[in-house]
Protein backbone atom coordinates (compact mmCIF):
# COMPACT_ATOMS: atom_id res chain seq x y z
CA UNK A 1 0.00 0.00 0.00
CA UNK A 2 1.42 3.39 -0.99
CA UNK A 3 1.70 6.24 1.46
CA UNK A 4 -1.10 8.11 -0.29
CA UNK A 5 -3.35 5.05 -0.15
CA UNK A 6 -2.62 4.66 3.56
CA UNK A 7 -3.35 8.34 4.23
CA UNK A 8 -6.60 8.11 2.27
CA UNK A 9 -7.56 5.02 4.29
CA UNK A 10 -6.82 6.77 7.60
CA UNK A 11 -8.82 9.81 6.49
CA UNK A 12 -11.80 7.61 5.61
CA UNK A 13 -11.58 5.84 8.98
CA UNK A 14 -11.46 9.16 10.82
CA UNK A 15 -14.69 10.26 9.13
CA UNK A 16 -16.47 7.28 10.69
CA UNK A 17 -15.24 8.15 14.20
CA UNK A 18 -15.43 11.96 14.25
CA UNK A 19 -18.90 13.46 14.70
CA UNK A 20 -20.16 15.49 11.72
CA UNK A 21 -20.26 18.76 13.69
CA UNK A 22 -16.61 18.31 14.69
CA UNK A 23 -15.70 17.48 11.08
CA UNK A 24 -17.38 20.73 9.99
CA UNK A 25 -15.33 22.75 12.50
CA UNK A 26 -12.13 21.04 11.33
CA UNK A 27 -12.98 21.65 7.66
CA UNK A 28 -13.62 25.35 8.33
CA UNK A 29 -10.30 25.66 10.20
CA UNK A 30 -8.44 24.00 7.31
CA UNK A 31 -10.10 26.28 4.76
CA UNK A 32 -9.38 29.38 6.89
CA UNK A 33 -5.73 28.35 7.06
CA UNK A 34 -5.55 27.88 3.29
CA UNK A 35 -7.20 31.25 2.64
CA UNK A 36 -4.82 33.03 5.03
CA UNK A 37 -1.97 32.54 2.56
CA UNK A 38 0.30 31.05 5.20
CA UNK A 39 0.85 27.93 3.09
CA UNK A 40 2.66 30.09 0.53
CA UNK A 41 5.19 31.11 3.19
CA UNK A 42 6.02 27.77 4.81
CA UNK A 43 9.11 25.73 3.90
CA UNK A 44 8.58 23.11 1.24
CA UNK A 45 9.95 19.57 1.14
CA UNK A 46 13.61 19.80 0.21
CA UNK A 47 14.06 23.44 1.30
CA UNK A 48 17.17 24.06 3.35
CA UNK A 49 16.32 25.11 6.90
CA UNK A 50 18.19 28.02 8.45
CA UNK A 51 20.65 27.02 11.15
CA UNK A 52 19.43 27.16 14.73
CA UNK A 53 20.53 25.95 18.13
CA UNK A 54 18.23 24.44 20.75
CA UNK A 55 18.74 22.64 24.03
CA UNK A 56 18.64 18.85 23.94
CA UNK A 57 16.92 16.72 26.59
CA UNK A 58 19.91 17.22 28.90
CA UNK A 59 19.85 20.99 28.44
CA UNK A 60 22.97 21.05 26.23
CA UNK A 61 22.95 23.24 23.10
CA UNK A 62 22.66 21.34 19.83
CA UNK A 63 22.78 23.03 16.44
CA UNK A 64 21.23 21.97 13.19
CA UNK A 65 24.63 22.54 11.55
CA UNK A 66 26.21 19.92 13.80
CA UNK A 67 23.70 17.32 12.61
CA UNK A 68 23.90 18.48 9.01
CA UNK A 69 27.68 17.89 9.11
CA UNK A 70 26.98 14.18 9.67
CA UNK A 71 24.55 13.79 6.78
CA UNK A 72 20.93 14.46 5.80
CA UNK A 73 18.61 15.70 8.53
CA UNK A 74 14.88 15.21 8.95
CA UNK A 75 13.10 17.82 11.07
CA UNK A 76 9.82 16.99 12.72
CA UNK A 77 7.71 19.62 14.45
CA UNK A 78 5.23 18.70 17.14
CA UNK A 79 2.20 20.87 17.71
CA UNK A 80 0.53 20.95 21.06
CA UNK A 81 1.33 20.64 24.71
CA UNK A 82 3.91 18.30 26.18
Amino acid sequence: MSLQERLDHLKAQAKTRIPPDAQAVMARAIEDTRRSGILDRVPKVGDRAPDFTLADSAGQPVSLASFRARGPVVLSFYRGRW
